[in-house]
């Protein structure tokens, strides 16, 4: 396919994806906003993960100068 069809078929599917509208279903964005479908609420502290088995113990034993010094 030569360069001119490419890019007239790119713009075509362009044209398409910006000015396609769905029908939105305004009774289903309802329900799930409102939290009525029945389905548990979702806290933040459930989501993250508990990473204090992955904390450094001995970082304050040693000076972040001293880390940051380069030999070479």
């Amino acid at each position: 396919m030569g360069r001119g069809r490419q890019k007239a078929k790119a713009t075509k599917q362009a044209r398409d994806i910006k000015y396609y509208s769905p029908s939105t279903d305004y009774a289903a964005l309802e329900r799930e906003l409102s939290g009525s479908s029945g389905h548990p609420a979702h806290h933040d502290a459930d989501l993250e993960p508990d990473y204090s088995d992955y904390e450094d113990k001995y970082a304050d034993q040693f000076d972040d100068d001293e880390d940051s010094r380069r030999i070479g």
